[in-house]
Order: C-alpha cells, then sequence, then structure tokens
C-alpha cells in the first residue's frame, strides 16, 4: 500500500514557475514507477509527465516538454514536478500516482494522491 500526498499547488502568474511535490509513504517506494496527471474543469484526466523507478527514464506529454521536469528523490520517497514558463491552459488539479510499469495511461497505476490546484492567472 502506497500512500501519495502532494503540495506545492497554488495561484501563480502566466510565465511564472511552481514545483509540485508528492510524498509517499511505504518503503516501497523505490519500486514504483511514478506519473502526474492533471484535470481541468469540464475535461478528463490527462497525462503530463513519468518517471520510472530508478529515474534513468522520463516522459512528458507534449503539451508540457520543455517546461515541466519530473524528479524524484527515493531517499525521501519524494518525487517532483518543476512548471515552469506556465500557461493559463496548464490551470487543472495536479494528481500524482505509483505504478508498477512506465506508462502514461491513467489506468496502468495503483495508487493517486488527492491532487492539488495550480491555477495560472493571465
Amino acid at each position: 500500500q502506497v500512500k501519495l500526498i502532494e503540495s506545492g499547488g497554488g495561484l501563480v502568474q502566466a510565465g511564472g514557475s511552481l514545483r509540485l511535490s508528492c510524498a509517499a509513504s511505504g518503503r516501497t517506494f523505490g519500486t514504483y514507477c511514478m506519473g502526474w496527471f492533471r484535470q481541468a474543469p469540464g475535461k478528463e484526466r490527462e497525462y503530463v509527465a513519468a518517471i520510472s523507478w530508478s529515474a534513468i527514464s522520463t516522459d512528458y506529454a507534449d503539451s508540457v516538454k520543455g517546461r515541466f521536469t519530473i524528479s524524484r528523490d527515493n531517499a525521501k520517497n519524494t518525487v517532483y514536478l518543476q512548471m515552469n514558463a506556465l500557461k493559463r491552459e496548464d490551470t487543472a488539479v495536479y494528481y500524482c500516482a505509483a505504478g508498477p510499469q512506465f506508462v502514461t495511461r491513467a489506468r496502468h497505476y495503483d495508487y493517486w494522491g488527492q491532487g492539488t490546484q495550480v491555477t495560472v492567472s493571465s
């Protein structure tokens, strides 16, 4: 069982930056692949980024590539999402997720956090 708690969301102006954190409980964090997803009002949840358990592999949605960076610190049981050059369309609730495979589809992730709101103003 893995419990995930996101933090770091907030209100930021377009062009600004935020860093999201996702703290995980459990001694097996280092064996899970981690993903970030987001859901804007009235829209389906969408994939943002993923990182393998070893952090050797990362992947990004085209919409955030070059602006967002996913990383993890297995010693701290934490995964991060550094978001730069934020746009209004990045406004959403951001969720972290843990699963056994390095994949982009939400259905392959077993554990989810409660989400953190990111609002980008113009």
